[in-house]
């Protein structure tokens, strides 16, 4: 029988404690909690300017849906409609079917060379101003301020013992920001249904299932990121901080502290000379007022959005203490450069990369117009049948049939001569022949009309494939559309 020894485990030694206690605090520190940042109110120029972007950008976003367009009789007087039950996309005089979602495309294109050439000229402008989620949380945070109060007061809030009167402002702003999140949600629905009568089923409870899902979702989505996850979502979800940099080059501005006249920083008293020291008093009101809660003085940095708000708290530091505005100021890297070498700063706007960037927006809404411009309301797809392949007619003669679908994007219907050509001797057969060779149909009012042909080729074709090309035209405006397809005949029996 075997004898077991218990061999004693040897006690850590002091480094290994050390090291797993240094390993513990830096994966702790991978998961830092938030810090709750408290903006200040900032008054100047660039807010003022966030808040007439922010009032048009939420009056474009929730009005939209209830503008009218007449269109005609039996068709939506929505302006701006996304038609999935009729596959239709209404843009006030404009109207898309499905096979023109390349005009979708060419959208989504031209707002990607926009953003291109606004970051190359202006760094992250539209994140300062634009972008939904700046939007939202500054609507958002309108809210906050207007029921807690500015910075300072809802600091004092936040650390006081829970009462009845903080449980009431609390209460306040998460009801509204709630509303404001619904409202949010229903906006967006209303761009894919009628909105009167959408708003009305809502709150009757006949809606469908699907409106009440994604309401539910926008209002989760506004209330969660504009809400509690604010700067994170700049910071952490969103890809454009790290890859704007490829936008930019030397000549880009941004918001920007001057380090050149800011430092050496330090507090100043009334009387006090400049003379050996910056214009910086540390008065850290730059700070206070980021939405980021970041310091620009220490830098270019990922989580700033370039609203600009330090720039108007800045300057009216700088006029109280009587030194010149623009301490923090839209700057470039080269301006940077030209002061450091004594020379005199100035900006360059037109530069290889915004040209190339205008070059590209511009042609592509050009090709777009000259396609809305030049664009038919006439169109044609054939189907061939496919069994059985061809026919053989009893004078030798081959036939293939096909489906010819007529799409008409106009209001009122429209006859058309539908004719085939490609194959020698080859010719429709029809009940509506007409005295050219041709098949005369209607094309219903805005709709998809269906007509059966056959197209018949004299015995002596070829047996195999060939290419033939069907023609409609509009018999009264003369508008043509075509579609290609193959003509099959067999061998000899």
């Amino acid at each position: 029988m075997g004898v077991t020894t218990l061999i004693p485990r040897r006690p850590d030694s002091d480094l290994e404690v050390d090291a797993r206690a240094v390993n513990s605090r830096a994966a702790r520190a991978l998961y830092k909690k938030r810090e709750q940042i408290y903006p200040k109110l900032a008054r100047g120029l660039f807010r003022n300017v966030k808040w007439a972007a922010m009032i048009v950008l939420l009056t474009i976003y929730y009005v939209t849906p209830w503008l009218r367009w007449d269109r005609g009789v039996g068709r939506p007087d929505q302006a701006v409609l996304v038609d999935f039950d009729h596959g239709r996309f209404y843009f006030f005089f404009i109207e898309l079917w499905p096979q023109e979602v390349y005009y979708i495309t060419g959208l989504l294109i031209l707002a990607a060379f926009g953003i291109f050439l606004s970051s190359a000229l202006f760094g992250r402008i539209w994140c300062g101003y634009a972008c939904p989620q700046t939007v939202w949380t500054d609507l958002y945070i309108y809210v906050e301020r207007l029921i807690e109060g500015d910075r300072n007061e809802r600091m004092r809030l936040d650390k006081a013992p829970l009462s009845w009167g903080k449980a009431g402002k609390k209460a306040s702003k998460h009801a509204l920001w709630l509303i404001i999140a619904a409202a949010t949600g229903g906006a967006w629905v209303f761009y894919f249904a009628d909105a009167p009568t959408l708003f009305a089923a809502i709150f009757s409870g006949t809606a469908s299932a699907s409106a009440y899902l994604f309401i539910g979702l926008l209002t989760f989505t506004t209330y969660a990121l504009a809400g509690t996850m604010r700067e994170q979502v700049c910071t952490y979800m969103c890809p454009w901080p790290r890859i704007q940099a490829a936008m930019m080059d030397k000549d880009a501005l941004s918001v920007a502290y001057r380090v050149d006249r800011g430092e050496p920083r330090g507090a100043h008293k009334k009387g006090q000379s400049w003379e050996g020291r910056g214009d910086c008093i540390d008065c850290r009101q730059c700070v206070a007022v980021c939405p980021q809660g970041i310091d620009i003085r220490d830098g270019d940095q990922l989580e700033c959005i370039n609203c600009a708000l330090c720039i108007d708290a800045c300057d009216a530091i700088m006029t109280k203490v009587g030194r010149p505005k623009g301490l923090i100021a839209y700057d470039s890297y080269a301006n940077q450069t030209r002061r450091a070498q004594g020379k005199v700063a100035r900006i360059r706007l037109v530069r290889p990369r915004t040209i190339l960037y205008g070059a590209l927006f511009a042609l592509v809404g050009a090709l777009m117009i000259y396609g809305l411009a030049s664009r038919q309301t006439l169109d044609a797809n054939v189907i061939r049948d496919r069994s059985p392949p061809f026919v053989r007619l009893a004078d030798g003669s081959m036939r293939n049939d096909y489906e010819l679908k007529l799409i008409n994007m106009s209001a009122a219907p429209r006859r058309v001569s539908i004719s085939v050509e490609g194959l020698e001797g080859a010719h429709l057969q029809a009940p509506d022949l007409g005295a050219a060779g041709a098949v005369v149909a209607v094309a219903s009012a805005d709709g998809v009309t269906n007509v059966r042909l056959h197209v018949a080729a004299p015995a002596g074709v070829l047996p195999g494939s060939h290419d033939i090309r069907f023609t409609v035209r509009d018999l009264e405006s003369g508008e043509t559309a075509t579609s290609a397809s193959a003509f099959l005949a067999g061998g000899e029996r």
